[in-house]
């Protein structure tokens, strides 16, 4: 065993960018601008393999922010996860990073040659009050037709059964990738951070105590996650060596 801390280590994450086309009263992370920083696909490449030749790593996402402003990057991650025989390579994108045609056909069928096995596609009421839905149903048609298994993952308000408007207004853009033959996943339940809190305050209970459903152990880490300046546990692959981080990471004090 390399680190106790990393026992059970068994999934790798990249937030690929925070650049983002959207502008969405629930995000998380507050308030996006559409260029920015990135992750190095290159680095992020060689970190695969490094860590798939220590560690036995079931699933690998790569996600933003909107991924797809840099598909080259995003496909460099995937093809390493591919050839380290990753069983499951998941992507996150609201499906808006161009409006031309040819180039959106084109990202589609790069990301099936890279070995995207499952695209998780961000459409609800609040990605769509900026974001137009018809270049997002033709990125859908595009991966369609390239094999690869596209979910609609919509964000819920309060619940998926509750009735709120922006739920009911989530329910009729579903049906529009319904009709296409697209299913719907789970989604998530809005956490109360970032724009959420400052625009949708009145759906959250003040007494209530939110767990953020990605919050990870530090004592019992079970994903690897990149930031988009090559952040990663205590320190940056950009400058160090990913396995002298994961060998050397430790709890810091408070």
């Amino acid at each position: 065993m390399r680190n106790p801390y990393l026992k059970n280590v068994n999934r790798i994450e990249f937030v690929v960018t925070m650049a983002c086309t959207g502008r969405c009263k629930h995000c998380s992370e507050g308030e996006h601008i559409a260029s920015g920083e990135h992750m190095d696909g290159d680095i992020a490449a060689n970190a695969v393999y490094e860590i798939c030749k220590n560690y036995k790593i079931e699933s690998l996402m790569t996600f933003g922010g909107e991924p797809l402003l840099y598909p080259e990057t995003v496909c460099k991650i995937h093809k390493a996860a591919k050839e380290m025989a990753i069983p499951k390579r998941d992507l996150i994108t609201n499906g808006f990073f161009s409006k031309d045609k040819d180039r959106i056909k084109e990202v589609a069928l790069m990301l099936a040659e890279n070995g995207v096995c499952n695209i998780l596609l961000s459409v609800d009421a609040f990605h769509q009050e900026s974001i137009p839905l018809e270049p997002v149903k033709y990125f859908a048609e595009c991966v369609q037709s390239t094999g690869i298994r596209i979910q609609a993952h919509p964000a819920w308000l309060v619940s998926v059964d509750d009735t709120n408007p922006y739920n009911e207004k989530t329910r009729e853009i579903l049906s529009e990738f319904t009709q296409m033959g697209i299913t719907v996943s789970s989604g998530n339940i809005i956490f109360p951070s970032g724009n959420a809190k400052k625009y949708l305050a009145e759906y959250f209970n003040d007494q209530e105590e939110y767990t953020d459903p990605y919050e990870e152990d530090p004592e019992d880490v079970r994903t690897i996650c990149f930031s988009p300046n090559g952040d990663v546990l205590n320190g940056n692959v950009n400058t160090e060596k990913i396995m002298d981080i994961l060998d050397t990471y430790t709890i810091r004090p408070e």
